[in-house]
């Protein structure tokens, strides 16, 4: 029989297929059943106008036989089959597909459904064949036809006998190495895990002979039998309409498929029909994974073609400040571009993106406005994440993150939304405050929060590392403008106000003076303050920078560490000021002593740490004497 070389193909080109298009052997089988998928559907087509056929869809079936003993994998199916020029045409010639061109030929006449469009995807059944034979019988032709290949020197056909129409693909696998357990796709246990994995929404059942055991008859014993089992469930669940579907089957298909036994918090099941078209499943967790702030979390939506799985991470669907939905998308619009295993970042994929982010915020939009209790229980597990996407990327994904975000409320003593925040602004409040730090508790004894309070103004209360950067992307909102109540000017002075203010500082110039030199190097600056209500005295930060700033950049970047320019502010009319502005005329050694005290206290109130703790502890006590 003389062997025949692949018409367009080389060595070199099949190697680069095998070996480089797809990263994962395992798809293989994926690709084998997704082509007795199509050959099934093309022989359901005919049978809508050819009463010959004399099959009937519930007959239709892919049927996977492994053979230990022989080390074959076989995959059949009783569609379309092939005659003998189909196989010079379709296996001889790589990246030929007939699928492809059926689709092509009914597209006038009805939009038909079919996965493998490129050809492909049968060789990479060499990942882990070392030949393959293929038997078919094409339905209308009375021959059958045997293609023989070990993928390297070509292939041979030959007629054979076969009963009905229909293809049976056999693989035999290479022998296993230290490195490589080719036999494993022999097992019972693989074969059903691929199915689920990649082919579980084929829409004909995957039937496969499995090893049952039963109490033999008349016997305490055991005995092994064989029975078809069907490994696939064929009708996805985001295919159904949303109203035949129950809570109860969401949220078993949630914790099935995606391993979590917590109930998810939300599901978003929709569809959208237009120049792309698309289903989507999508899953709102309740709970964040352990490693969900690693780098090691792995997000994306899984996708699917026509039902069959092409990437498990798709990380280019889901935007990454939306990085904790679990989800599926399936769309038949998508252009695969060799395999597919390998998907064009094109314009489909971007739509379909874009309509997944929106309808993700609409979602999220709707449970903050509409069930609180919920929204909140959300943003404790997933609210870092809607402010790292606020602030990524030069505040590109603002808009879709800005509306989402909570903070908590001074005045309210409760969790708000900006827009809330805007909303219940005192009369003549032009600026939305805030305050960073460690502790809420802490921030809302803060001088400048007491003075704000007295004017009925809130402050949000920053405690987490990223929500300082939140006001320097977004800059304002609702066309208010932020204020850092710890570093700012409040703007709560009349032009009245300031002008004594002016005067009074230049008449304690002297006093500033002296209490700068006693601190020294300590401070950048001395100056009064009128926004220190009843406490006498706070540290500020030097314009442009702050407190929590240097201390994220001291943890996560030590090398790059700086330290901000410390400015104490002190109120003139409080009694300890004034005993400090007492002592510098009658004792200045005390009045230095009470100047490193003030000091101290306002590092204290900062919660900046005290360069020297045990000379704070000597000073109050040598004050106390």
């Amino acid at each position: 029989m003389e062997k025949q070389q692949f018409k367009a193909e080389s060595q070199r080109l099949l190697d680069l297929m095998i070996n480089s298009i797809y990263t994962h052997r395992e798809i293989f089988l994926r690709e084998i059943i997704s082509n007795a998928s199509d050959a099934i559907d093309k022989l359901a087509y005919t049978a809508l106008t050819d009463d010959k056929v004399g099959i009937s869809r519930d007959q239709f079936a892919i049927t996977i036989t492994a053979d230990e003993n022989n080390r074959t994998l076989t995959v059949s199916d009783n569609g379309i089959g092939m005659s003998k020029e189909d196989m010079e045409e379709n296996l001889g010639t790589i990246a030929k597909s007939g699928s492809l061109g059926f689709k092509q030929a009914m597209e006038k006449q009805e939009d038909i459904d079919i996965i493998g469009q490129f050809g492909v995807g049968f060789y990479s059944a060499f990942m882990v064949a070392s030949s393959i034979t293929v038997i078919s019988k094409k339905y209308g032709e009375d021959k059958a036809w045997k293609w023989v290949s070990d993928g390297a020197d070509g292939y041979t056909i030959e007629e054979t006998t076969k009963d009905a129409p229909g293809t049976d693909i056999i693989m035999t696998l290479k022998d296993d190495t230290e490195e490589d357990k080719y036999s494993e796709y022999l097992e019972e246990y693989e074969i059903r895990a691929l199915v689920r994995k990649y082919s579980d929404y084929i829409r004909y059942p995957i039937k496969m002979e499995v090893s049952r055991s039963r109490k033999a008859e008349d016997s305490e014993e055991y005995e092994t039998y064989k029975e078809l089992e069907t490994l696939n469930s064929m009708v996805p669940i985001w295919q159904r309409a949303k109203k035949d579907v129950t809570e109860e089957e969401y949220e078993t298909f949630y914790r099935d498929k995606f391993f979590d036994y917590n109930k998810p918090l939300r599901t978003i099941h929709s569809s959208a029909e237009g120049s792309v078209s698309f289903k989507a499943l999508m899953y709102v967790p309740s709970k964040a994974p352990y490693d969900f702030y690693t780098k090691d979390f792995k997000h994306g939506l899984q996708l699917y073609s026509a039902g069959v799985m092409i990437m498990e991470n798709c990380e280019d669907l889901l935007p990454e400040h939306f990085r904790f939905v679990r989800g599926i998308v399936d769309s038949q619009d998508l252009s695969l571009n060799i395999s597919r295993e390998m998907l064009q970042h094109n314009r489909q994929l971007t739509i379909i993106a874009r309509n997944i982010e929106k309808k993700i915020k609409s979602e999220l939009k709707n449970m903050l406005e509409n069930d609180r209790e919920k929204y909140e229980e959300f943003y404790a597990a997933f609210g870092r994440q809607l402010k790292y996407g606020t602030v990524a990327e030069y505040g590109a994904h603002k808009d879709s993150c800005k509306d989402l975000l909570l903070f908590y409320s001074h005045k309210q003593g409760k969790l708000v939304s900006l827009k809330e925040y805007v909303e219940a602004m005192a009369e003549g409040q032009e600026k939305i405050y805030y305050v960073p730090g460690e502790n809420k508790d802490r921030l809302a004894k803060l001088p400048q929060v007491e003075a704000l309070s007295k004017k009925g103004y809130d402050v949000l209360l920053f405690t987490e590392d990223v929500d300082e950067f939140i006001p320097q992307t977004l800059m304002n909102y609702m066309e208010k403008s932020f204020c850092n109540a710890s570093s700012e000017d409040l703007g709560l002075q009349t032009e009245e106000e300031k002008k004594e203010a002016e005067e009074k500082a230049e008449a304690m110039k002297g006093f500033l003076t002296f209490v700068q030199e006693s601190l020294g190097e300590q401070v950048k600056e001395v100056k009064l303050s009128s926004n220190l209500g009843s406490h006498p005295v706070c540290m500020t930060p030097e314009a442009g920078m702050s407190f929590e700033m240097e201390k994220y950049m001291k943890k996560a970047n030590p090398e790059f560490a700086f330290s901000v320019g410390r400015i104490l502010e002190l109120n003139p009319d409080h009694e300890a000021v004034q005993a400090m502005q007492k002592a510098m005329t009658e004792d200045p050694l005390k009045a230095k002593d009470y100047a490193q005290l003030l000091c101290c206290q306002a590092q204290l109130m900062a919660e900046l740490p005290l360069e020297d703790p045990y000379a704070y502890t000597e000073l109050v006590c040598r004050l106390m004497k």
